[in-house]
């Protein structure tokens, strides 16, 4: 696999609820990243003290931070609605040369921020909030 620009690395809402994506305005950096919790089975009776762990079993998760400059673009208005309305659409994440991560995600933190002599930025946090699918590109 050749070496990927981060740029490529895009954050897409469901801008209507109708499974129209469309890429978060203004992100400069975006990341993504799956988390398994373990369930530990170790006994007495384990090989030689070695811990155990059950297979398939815990939660799963997923987690999608961005952050970049204010746009105040249709993405940024539905983002803060699905906010404040506790919405739980569905979004698309799109990892280069490796796939397309779908499913509904939950926003649990916009942060505003700007300086006297720069930009206005945000930063985004998402957890999952249900399954997920992975389609390999």
């Amino acid at each position: 696999m050749a070496v990927q620009s981060g740029k490529d690395l895009l954050i897409k809402i469901d801008i209507n609820g109708s499974q129209q994506f469309e890429t978060i305005a203004g992100l400069r950096a975006s990341r993504i990243s799956f988390n398994a919790e373990t369930v530990d089975v170790t006994s007495l009776e384990s090989t030689g003290g070695w811990r155990e762990l059950l297979a398939g079993a815990g939660v799963r998760s997923a987690s999608i931070s961005g952050s970049g400059v204010f746009r105040d673009a249709n993405t940024d208005e539905r983002a803060r609605q699905i906010f404040f309305d506790g919405e739980v659409p569905n979004f698309q994440v799109i990892i280069p040369d490796f796939g397309v991560v779908e499913g509904p995600f939950q926003i649990t933190a916009i942060e505003y921020a700007g300086s006297h002599n720069g930009e206005a930025t945000y930063e985004l946090t998402l957890a999952s909030a249900g399954a997920l699918v992975f389609t390999a590109l």
